[in-house]
């Protein structure tokens, strides 16, 4: 098969691997994100190894909320931080956040907001470092990495280890979207995050959203240098954050497509909202009493 017919089959097999309970099962490679994102991520892989696919979770020593399960495979690396150390900076982020009660992209930075970002990618590092880990992933014939895109590692992960790239998302930070998925979103009708702007916007509003755009075009690459950095010491090279996102093979986003303003939307884009809603149980009979005189 020649190279080009490989690349174009790969979103095809990547998608029966995670969708289809009658395909051949494979090994997935899971490098999920911690907090309330891991708790998005649980269900679906844990359905994943219930269908008989062999999965590898890999994790750092410290977190909130990874842990081991016993439906699949739990590998841990050491990190350069303690789980006090990562409360101290989440709190005090989130604190400073709620005090000032600002919207918008350069709040996340302001304060206490840089030392915690950075305390987050920084376990990437951590696990290039542990060459024990990284040569049993390398032996290993994974099928397709399953990751949450926000601390960039799991990108460099599929990167580094030549492997399909499965996006399992809310949505994506940034306009790391419109870039590496070659989606367009153009600003004189499509609001930019946290804008509060609508798709009715007027004249002044979508000036307003036009100068956003180019606020996210300078703020973004400052807020994942660290994250950029980190992937370009691990492949030797250095990269972009479009040259991160540009192989993913599925965007997966736990979302409907009727809550998402009007966009062109790519083929190997899927909305996957109420995947993670349980099925609510039936109502119990009402029984009519008779009425006493």
């Amino acid at each position: 098969m020649a190279p080009a017919d490989i690349q174009a089959s790969l979103p095809l097999c990547v998608c029966l691997l995670l969708a289809s309970g009658l395909a051949q099962a494979g090994r997935l490679l899971v490098v999920p994100m911690d907090g309330s994102h891991w708790f998005s991520m649980q269900m679906i892989v844990e359905k994943l190894s219930h269908r008989g696919h062999e999965v590898v979770v890999v994790i750092p020593e410290v977190s909130w909320h990874l842990g081991k399960s016993l439906n699949f495979t739990v590998k841990t690396y050491s990190v350069s931080y303690t789980l006090e150390d990562l409360n101290h900076h989440f709190k005090f982020f989130a604190h400073n956040q709620w005090k000032t009660r600002e919207i918008g992209m350069f709040s996340l930075l302001k304060h206490s907001g840089k030392g915690f970002f950075e305390l987050l990618f920084s376990h990437c590092r951590s696990l290039f470092k542990d060459k024990k880990l990284v040569e049993y992933l390398k032996q290993t014939s994974f099928d397709a990495v399953f990751l949450d895109p926000f601390d960039v590692c799991g990108l460099t992960v599929a990167k580094y280890f030549s492997l399909p790239s499965v996006v399992f998302s809310g949505g994506i930070f940034c306009h790391y979207l419109d870039d590496g998925a070659q989606c367009p979103s153009p600003p004189s009708y499509v609001p930019r995050i946290l804008s509060k702007f609508t798709d009715t916007m007027t004249f002044k509003e979508r000036v307003w959203n036009h100068v956003s755009y180019l606020k996210e075009r300078a703020f973004c690459p400052y807020f994942f240098k660290t994250a950029v950095e980190i992937a370009s010491e691990v492949l030797q090279t250095p990269v972009t954050m479009r040259d991160l996102f540009s192989p993913v093979s599925i965007w997966m986003f736990r979302t409907d497509f009727v809550l998402e303003f009007p966009r062109p939307v790519m083929p190997n884009m899927v909305y996957v909202g109420g995947i993670n809603c349980h099925h609510g149980k039936p109502l119990s009979k009402v029984h009519h009493l008779p009425l006493s005189r």
